[in-house]
């Protein structure tokens, strides 16, 4: 299958293609930064487009060879979105949308696509119910969190023209590495605490006393839900999943397995309670029966070993 990949230098996008050639796929890998100039492209990507989906001229020639898109491009801090939420509806719908619109016009009731985004968990806001699954009440407690909920809305209404088939994958906590590739963003819990472990900062600041518990999936974990969800679209038809390891994990948990990972302890300072739900947990039933998908690598040791042996050389002790 010729499938377009948007976001595909960020950290699911390198993995999500690296398993969609895996899986044998053409891939065409959408970034917005030049990477021939780096003479870099995006690894096992047949070709890498420069190009940004708020430019819809440009997402007309993306998308008028594939048969498929995995959609990642996006704006994805929910704290920040607060800030600037008209930025984060700007992206991440108005971005949405032109990729629809693209696929949809090039699209025909002979040979519809495919499209699958990259949705997540905050659709759901504070759930009082969990494990959340896909029957919970949709109620964002963000900016970036309604924005993707009107996102998935929009799929949804392009895909009952019968043109395109859409899947949205609504992503609990994803972290981990793969070798040479690791997260950047050190907004997020695990990449933060092994900045701090590898000399990049000096201490790991805990909202609260560590007893919230969230859900943590592998990236390449959650690489394969969209390479299974690829094939599983069907046209007229829209479905999300939630994808999790459904194992809850307490931040004491991850500081704990991060000691045990890089050899020596955090150092913490625990400040004021976030605003935050105490428990987010996945019910990942419905990927799994519908498309026989498994959090295989989604076991806390296995998360941080790999996201621990991704990060670039670091100091030895004693000249961080």
């Amino acid at each position: 299958m010729r499938v377009l990949v948007t976001g595909a230098s960020g950290f699911l996008g390198i993995a999500v293609v690296a398993v969609l050639a895996e899986h044998g796929h053409h891939v065409t890998a959408l970034t917005r930064t030049d990477l021939t100039r780096t003479g870099r492209p995006v690894p096992g990507s047949h070709r890498t487009l420069t190009g940004d989906v708020l430019d819809l001229a440009s997402l007309d020639a993306a998308v008028a060879d594939v048969d498929g898109v995995c959609h990642l491009a996006a704006l994805v801090r929910a704290r920040e979105s607060l800030e600037e939420p008209a930025r984060y509806w700007r992206t991440n719908v108005g971005g949405t949308v032109n990729l629809l619109h693209a696929l949809a016009r090039t699209a025909t009731r002979a040979r519809p696509k495919k499209i699958v985004l990259a949705s997540t968990a905050a659709v759901y806001g504070h759930s009082g119910r969990q494990p959340v699954d896909e029957e919970a009440p949709l109620r964002p407690g963000s900016p970036y969190g309604t924005s993707k909920l009107a996102a998935d809305q929009a799929a949804a209404d392009v895909a009952a023209t019968g043109l395109v088939g859409a899947v949205s994958l609504r992503a609990f906590n994803i972290a981990g590495g793969m070798p040479g590739h690791h997260d950047r963003d050190t907004t997020r819990l695990i990449p933060k605490i092994l900045a701090v472990q590898a000399g990049h900062a000096s201490e790991l600041v805990v909202n609260g006393d560590g007893s919230a518990v969230r859900d943590f999936v592998h990236v390449l974990d959650m690489a394969d839900a969209f390479a299974r969800a690829l094939d599983a679209c069907e046209p007229g038809e829209w479905r999300p999943y939630n994808v999790g390891s459904g194992r809850m994990t307490s931040i004491r948990d991850v500081l704990v397995a991060a000691e045990q990972v890089t050899g020596r302890p955090v150092p913490v300072r625990h400040g004021p309670a976030a605003p935050e739900p105490p428990v987010s947990l996945a019910d990942p039933s419905r990927i799994q029966n519908d498309l026989d998908w498994r959090p295989k690598r989604s076991d806390l040791p296995q998360i941080l070993t790999d996201a621990w042996s991704a990060l670039p050389a670091r100091p030895p002790d004693g000249q961080r």
